[in-house]
């Protein structure tokens, strides 16, 4: 088990009397927001005490303390996957440590392959529910009997939407299904999880919105559509056509992402 208070402590020396409201988790492609945050402190992952590491090309390993629109924040520059050979408790652990360091608003972001046919490449969704096919959870049993069943806060949702109207942001809202990866589906895979009800598919995003969920915060999750997973007209995906879906999209879900830090009280 990592020592979450050996990690918190560590954390509070540096940055001192920081009480961050709001946490961000950054997904594939979608670092960009740093550049909006007036940052305070910028910690390596890996001179965190027990924190884990960031090894997926894509993803930059850095815990950021800083502003944007006025509010404390932490921004998770980088995310950890199941995939990465870690367990869910690591996968989960940031969202442990910024609950006691008094998150109460996690905004967590993916990017993820579109299984609904009216979606397009480079659309944003709202993840309104999700389904889960890591078939395990991160969550302790002590907490299951006090588990929120809808981790996903119907007042940040509707934020979101009101947000997006009024800053003419076509936003899409779904159902998005987790499976462990790494690898991208198959024809039948991706017909199989559009049956179960899905509208996009990823690898990520799950562990941390149970967690952060269970812990009591309101958990928002936003969704770039990188790739279109259709089994008919399914064509090789390559990391760098997703990373460039994900930069045209990105600037939309900047804007978005501050424009809801503003509103949230």
């Amino acid at each position: 088990m990592r020592n979450l208070t050996q990690t918190v402590e560590h954390v509070k020396k540096i940055v001192g009397n920081i009480s961050p409201s709001v946490g961000i988790i950054l997904g594939t492609g979608l670092g960009g927001l740093v550049k909006d945050v007036e940052i305070k402190h910028s910690l390596d992952y890996s001179s965190i005490p027990n924190f884990p590491v960031s090894t997926v090309e894509s993803h930059h390993g850095n815990l950021i303390f800083g502003k944007i629109s006025g509010k404390n924040v932490i921004v998770m520059q980088g995310r950890f996957h199941y995939y990465e050979g870690y367990i869910y408790e690591d996968v989960t652990f940031p969202v442990e440590v910024m609950s006691q360091l008094g998150v109460k608003n996690l905004l967590v972001s993916n990017a993820c392959g579109g299984l609904n046919p009216f979606f397009k490449k480079a659309d944003l969704m709202i993840m309104r529910d999700h389904i889960n096919f890591h078939f395990a959870t991160p969550l302790k049993i002590k907490k299951l009997a006090v588990f929120n069943v809808k981790p996903y806060s119907t007042e940040l949702i509707s934020l979101a939407e009101k947000v997006a109207l009024e800053n003419k942001i076509t936003i899409r809202k779904g159902v998005y299904l987790s499976l462990k990866g790494p690898q991208l589906e198959t024809r039948a895979e991706y017909r199989s999880v559009r049956k179960f009800g899905a509208d996009a598919v990823g690898m990520s995003t799950i562990p941390e919105a149970l967690t952060a969920s269970s812990l009591g915060m309101e958990v928002l999750g936003l969704s770039i559509i990188t790739d279109m997973g259709l089994p008919d007209t399914l064509k090789p995906a390559k990391l760098e056509e997703i990373l460039e879906s994900a930069s045209v999209a990105e600037p939309k879900l900047t804007l978005l992402t501050k424009k809801i830090i503003d509103r949230i009280s």
